[in-house]
């Protein structure tokens, strides 16, 4: 099975931890802006990472993929299966793959993306972005979390679920080029997301991404 992208996309890192939470081994090919192998180019008409390639069954888009692999191999299931938990982890998706995401691209694009493209960043829209955007997505989340088991579980149920794995990446990215997630202000929040990157499928992903985001970074 082959994931086509840019392993820092957040896109792209939903769908290579899923996997890896799944037991499901992937290939990671790089892809994206009109680039890439020949599984991507038919499988993404639109150009959008992620792509997936199994076999001759392409695909594209996270959410689809995702679910693709949730049923692909059945057992304790990323997307459950209770009516509430399930309703309220397509949310969690939505609101991390919109919302959270949304404010966090003009963040990390402006800081770190834009440059390597050699693209004018607009640092005005980060900032703004940083100042008002991102403490409302952070105190929603504060809420949710403070009030579930011992004042800071999960976001849906008792463990760990696309929820949070839909959230935390692109809090993972803004927090590349941000220090705006304050401990004192959100605790839960800064825990949670702290246990989301210590998991070892979260972790090994991040690790290997990094010898592609350390340049962005550097000035």
């Amino acid at each position: 099975m082959i994931i086509h992208g840019a392993r820092p996309s957040p896109f792209v890192r939903k769908v290579i931890v899923f996997a890896a939470e799944k037991g499901i081994a992937v290939e990671v090919q790089a892809a994206g802006f009109g680039r890439g192998a020949e599984g991507y180019l038919k499988g993404s008409p639109f150009g959008k990472i992620p792509a997936l390639e199994d076999g001759d069954f392409l695909l594209c888009d996270s959410t689809a993929i995702v679910t693709y692999m949730d049923a692909l191999k059945p057992g304790e299931e990323m997307i459950p299966a209770a009516p509430r938990e399930r309703a309220r982890t397509i949310w969690y998706e939505e609101f991390g793959d919109t919302i959270v995401q949304a404010a966090g691209q003009k963040i990390f694009f402006n800081r770190a993306v834009a440059r390597r493209l050699k693209r004018k960043p607009d640092l005005a829209a980060a900032d703004l972005a940083e100042a008002e955007e991102m403490p409302k997505i952070h105190d929603y989340l504060e809420s949710v979390l403070a009030s579930g088991p011992e004042g800071g579980g999960w976001l849906v149920g008792d463990r760990f679920t696309l929820a949070d794995l839909a959230v935390a990446c692109p809090l993972i990215n803004v927090a590349y080029v941000s220090a705006g997630l304050s401990a004192d202000r959100w605790p839960c929040t800064v825990d949670w997301l702290a246990r989301v990157r210590a998991r070892p499928s979260v972790s090994a992903a991040l690790a290997e991404e990094w010898p592609m985001v350390e340049p962005m970074l550097s000035k």
